[in-house]
């Protein structure tokens, strides 16, 4: 019954398509896009002015209102709670989610353009709303998607630096090293060298930032090919969206794992500004370091077990679990497993999450693919009873706050399903969907002018004597 509540909480807010809070307190409705224009550079230069005076207008209004207290716990307990970062991409709610300008994940299937009647939305359309928090028309979206192919040409110094490491080299490594090689392009770094004035800044971001994007699906596949399907690359097909391409590239031309490549993309893009990749990008860009730079630095965060790591992690547990305990294991023998796990010193990977208080609505919309498209799947099956099994088990230990799945208890069996196996490599997945979500907040971290971001650290010894003070 809690997973039926969860999916009541997340539908309630279907009716609210367009609605967003702002952080003034009033309520606005996110307008559909009216315009013609196709460039999406020419719309965030009439948006830009307009966003600018709207932050100076709140320093100056607002500048020394309190958001909340920190406590000692929130400084030893990773800065849980405390506010402290500026993140227009999007926002989320313990309760609800994830909103991607103020659209919930099911608004946005709902209103983003897809590539078939009824399909998933294509990563495009979420760029767009991303970049200027207006839903794209069809049209928009798909020279958004001519944009991206324009800009998708990888040099061959890029796969030379690849190809230098062992091939036994993690995933991650490689893709990292990818990105590092194409650093030698960016814009903003020429554009800086050569005393571009900072009110530009966000132009060869921007320029940086599309082109990253659009470069990282056709690195990404020489990964995966290189490591895994004996270095045979497939080259890029032209009439295919971002999401579809990159499956292409990867080997996957199945219609559904096209689909799923496309939702998969779009609900990994983005979760707020203060997980470690996000956090990481815009921390390492606030010194201007180049969008290569910062996206680099934000992929070395991702691959920690407890990011983006943690989706490879599912897919090897949940397959200990059947190597173990066989396909058909019941929930009995399915919570003795777990608890087994518990019991030494681990944690189940997919469940929990550092804000979320809920089901994970990016885990909801798996759940409901994985019904549509493979409900006899047996590894979907098993999710399903590990969905029943392990909140209750974690609820008990009273050791988490929360006990739901999150987005990684999903996504490993839904590409297991299709063929793509290699767990090993789901980060770099995440990897390249991240980027949308990054790089969107970099463009407008140069273009709002953001400062170099500076917090104040402190000893333990200043907590136990200012704490003394204070009791």
């Amino acid at each position: 019954m809690a997973f039926f509540r969860s999916l009541s909480t997340i539908s309630k807010y279907r009716s609210r398509l367009a609605e967003q809070t702002t952080s003034l307190g009033s309520v606005r409705w996110l307008q559909m896009q009216s315009s013609s224009e196709l460039d999406l550079k020419s719309q965030l230069k009439e948006l830009i002015p307009e966003q600018q005076d709207r932050l100076k207008k709140i320093k100056s209004e607002y500048g020394k209102v309190q958001l909340g207290n920190i406590t000692t716990d929130m400084v030893i307990g990773g800065m849980r709670g405390m506010i402290g970062l500026l993140w227009e991409t999007s926002l989320l709610d313990p309760e609800e989610g994830i909103r991607f300008r103020g659209l919930s994940i099911p608004e946005c299937q709902k209103v983003l353009p897809a590539a078939i009647e009824g399909g998933e939305p294509i990563p495009e359309g979420l760029l767009w709303l991303l970049l200027t928090g207006k839903v794209p028309s069809k049209e928009q979206t798909s020279s958004l998607t001519g944009e991206l192919q324009s800009r998708c040409r990888v040099p061959d110094h890029v796969f030379n630096a690849i190809d230098a490491l062992p091939i036994t080299a993690h995933p991650m490594t490689q893709f990292a090293t990818g990105v590092m090689a194409l650093q030698v392009e960016s814009e903003f770094q020429k554009a800086y060298d050569n005393g571009i004035h900072k009110s530009k800044f966000w132009e060869p971001t921007y320029e940086d930032v599309m082109n990253l994007i659009a470069r990282l699906p056709v690195v990404a596949s020489y990964v995966y090919r290189r490591i895994f399907k004996d270095g045979k690359v497939i080259p890029s097909d032209k009439s295919l969206d971002y999401g579809a391409n990159f499956s292409h590239m990867l080997g996957f031309d199945d219609p559904k794992m096209l689909e799923l490549m496309r939702l998969y993309v779009t609900i990994h893009t983005d979760h707020e500004g203060g997980n470690v990749s996000a956090h990481t990008g815009h921390l390492v860009g606030s010194a201007l370091s180049d969008p290569y730079l910062s996206f680099a630095a934000a992929l070395n965060g991702l691959a920690g077990p407890l990011h983006g790591l943690a989706n490879q992690e599912v897919l090897l547990w949940i397959k200990s679990v059947v190597e173990e305990c066989g396909e058909n294991i019941s929930k009995e023998q399915l919570k003795d497993y777990v608890l087994k796990t518990l019991n030494s010193g681990k944690v189940v990977p997919g469940f929990g999450h550092g804000v979320l208080r809920n089901t994970d609505p990016r885990y909801t919309c798996q759940r409901e693919f994985a019904l549509k498209h493979l409900p006899e799947d047996p590894l979907f099956q098993l999710v399903s009873k590990l969905y029943e099994v392990v909140p209750p088990v974690l609820t008990d230990l009273g050791k988490v706050k929360n006990p739901w799945p999150n987005v990684d208890a999903h996504s490993g069996v839904l590409l297991n399903h299709f063929g793509l196996t290699e767990a090993k490599y789901y980060t770099v997945l995440f990897g390249v969907s991240r980027s949308i979500g990054i790089g969107s907040q970099l463009v407008w971290d140069r273009a709002l002018g953001l400062p170099l971001e500076r917090p104040k650290s402190v000893t333990m010894e200043w907590l136990e004597k200012h704490c003394a003070k204070s009791a």
